[in-house]
């Protein structure tokens, strides 16, 4: 039997490249990179092992450039004994929490800039859907954020406008 013959490629199990593995451990410290990078709180909600939870909380220590290069090594070494998945799908949980709070602030957006730009039934519309407002403040907030942008002054009005429109809507 000679050694290229397809018969003896197809028995034996492929091993990964060596370009292969170095590109899977790299992915490996940036899924690590990303984890350093996250506030505690959402730290705490991934399914982490010990080992891996302190040398995350070890990186922060390491000054030296070189040092932090090789504990990141360290790292991807130990994300392989990780739940990958387990781990990706919370990082996708909070991707999609992100996503629902940025379409709820535009949603906010939209409505204090139909109110400033509006007229009394946009007011009306937006007192349907929150009955609950201060009618007099906003009507207020509203009639200053106009004559700010009239007059060029600063949005000051505005941003309350959009503060008391968070408030009132819970987001």
């Amino acid at each position: 039997m000679s050694f290229d013959s397809p018969e003896s490629h197809d028995d034996s199990p492929q091993r990964p490249s060596k370009t292969q593995r170095k590109r899977e451990m790299q992915a490996l410290q940036a899924l690590g990179e990303q984890i350093i990078a996250l506030p505690e709180g959402q730290r705490a909600q991934l399914p982490l092992s010990d080992d891996l939870l302190a040398a995350v909380e070890e990186t922060g220590r390491i000054r030296s450039h070189e040092g932090r290069r090789r504990h990141m090594q360290y790292v991807g070494k130990l994300m392989r004994r990780e739940d990958l998945d387990a781990i990706r799908a919370v990082f996708e949980r909070f991707e999609q929490e992100r996503q629902r709070r940025d379409l709820a602030f535009h949603k906010l957006e939209r409505w204090r800039d139909r109110l400033i730009d509006g007229d009394q039934t946009e007011l009306e519309a937006f007192i349907a859907d929150y009955p609950d407002v201060d009618r007099q403040t906003l009507r207020q907030l509203i009639r200053n954020a106009r004559s700010e942008r009239e007059r060029g002054k600063p949005p000051t009005s505005a941003r309350k406008l959009f503060k008391l429109i968070r408030d009132t809507s819970g987001v």
